[in-house]
């Protein structure tokens, strides 16, 4: 289905979309709540403010996605592959991105809190204002990723769990840090 294009606002809630091969389909404001696209290959895919609330994209291929303010609330991405994909403004909360590779993502403006981030690769990704209150980033890698502030929107860290996370070179410049554990184990006051 390669480049297929779903009307905007199509209903897909609770479809079993396992394995799909979606190279360059447009699925803009498309409903995909509860759908299962574990497996699913969706590069280049345009999810723009698709509603992805609790779908299971575990070991998706969404390189250079354009996921710009979708709603992945609760969203199963363990093990997704999203590098250089398009996440500003998006809304992950309390999503699970266990060992989900991010490199060079755009996620400005996300809100991930209390997102699982456990072993992501986050290296060279953008997270300029984004929400990450009480996220888990334990092992994560944050090599180079910048975390500054944004328009007047600094990133928020407050109760984040960063323990063992690789942030050399990272950015964080203006970030909110309060009661986060810091990667050797500190807690920041």
């Amino acid at each position: 289905m390669n480049g297929y294009k779903i009307e905007p606002g199509g209903n897909l809630t609770d479809a079993n979309l396992y394995g799909a091969y979606l190279e360059g389909a447009t699925l803009m404001d498309a409903n995909l709540t509860n759908a299962n696209l574990t497996r699913s290959y969706l590069l280049d895919a345009n999810l723009t403010g698709a509603r992805l609330y609790r779908a299971n994209l575990k070991d998706a291929e969404l390189g250079r996605a354009n996921l710009y303010e979708a709603n992945l609330y609760e969203a199963n991405l363990t093990g997704a592959r999203l590098y250089h994909a398009n996440l500003e403004g998006a809304r992950l909360y309390r999503a699970n991105l266990k060992d989900t590779r991010l490199g060079h993502a755009i996620l400005t403006r996300a809100n991930l809190q209390y997102a699982n981030l456990e072993g992501a690769d986050l290296e060279n990704a953008y997270l300029e204002g984004a929400r990450l209150t009480g996220a888990n980033l334990q092992y994560a890698n944050l090599q180079y990723a910048n975390l500054e502030g944004v328009h007047l929107s600094t990133v928020n860290l407050s109760g984040a769990n960063m323990l063992g996370a690789n942030l050399w070179g990272a950015t964080l410049t203006g970030a909110t840090l309060t009661g986060a554990i810091m990667e050797d184990g500190s807690r920041h006051e």
